[in-house]
């Protein structure tokens, strides 16, 4: 199984109320994605794939949309 790094530094910019919700936005939507990409990779695994990395299916969306 590949590794994704799903960490994305967003650039602090401090041009104003506009560019900070821009930059909130897209960093939504950027964990918005990570999300939907780990919830997809997860749920392919088999039951037994998941239990040899310690998870059940019943621990994709926590882990899915953990902030660390």
């Amino acid at each position: 199984m590949a590794s994704f790094d799903t960490t994305r530094p967003v650039a602090g910019l401090s041009a104003g109320n506009k560019t900070s919700f821009v930059v909130k936005m897209i960093g939504a939507v950027a964990a918005w994605n990570d999300a939907r990409v780990t919830r997809k990779s997860l749920s392919k695994l088999s039951a037994r794939e998941l239990d040899d990395i310690g998870l059940t299916y019943g621990d994709i969306e926590a882990i899915a949309t953990r902030t660390n």
